[in-house]
Order: C-alpha cells, then sequence, then structure tokens
C-alpha cells in the first residue's frame, strides 16, 4: 500500500498546488485529532477543509481548534493553559 506521502505528493500535483512540508502535516492532523477527539470523528476531515477553506495557517487553526475543544467541554483556553 503506498504511504500518506505518495498519495499527498500525487493528490498535489493533480490540484496544481505545493504538498503541504512535513510541519505543516503535523499541525493539520493535530487540528484533526482535537475535532475527532472534542467530538464524533467525522468533524476531522470537514475541519481540515475548514481550514483550506478560511486560509488559515495550520497553526491558528490548531488555536481555533483548540478554543472550540475547550468552548464545548465547558472550559476556556486560558484555563487549559494553566494546567
Amino acid at each position: 500500500m503506498p504511504k500518506a506521502d505518495d498519495f499527498l505528493e500525487s493528490f498535489s500535483r493533480r490540484l496544481d498546488v505545493e504538498p503541504p512540508d512535513a510541519a505543516t502535516v503535523e499541525l493539520l492532523l493535530a487540528v484533526a485529532g482535537v475535532a475527532a477527539h472534542s467530538s464524533e470523528r467525522t468533524a476531522a476531515p470537514i475541519a481540515a477543509f475548514l481550514v483550506g477553506r478560511a486560509g488559515l495557517a495550520p497553526a491558528d487553526a490548531l488555536v481555533h481548534a483548540e478554543a472550540v475543544a475547550a468552548e464545548l467541554a465547558g472550559t476556556s483556553a486560558s484555563d487549559e493553559e494553566g494546567r
């Protein structure tokens, strides 16, 4: 079975965009992980789609995803940082 990098490289070429670097992949996976673990798993790919639609940097998107997860859990992001 081809690796994820192989798929992303080919998919990027087909879409005529640069493939993400390793750091971007890690951040997007973190965003997807927050979405999946704070709600239903189906939120993960849609969250990644929304990051692209919004044109956000993955690091900024992760901050927003963590804030949403904290809101849904009934805590604030600043409460989480203090723990």
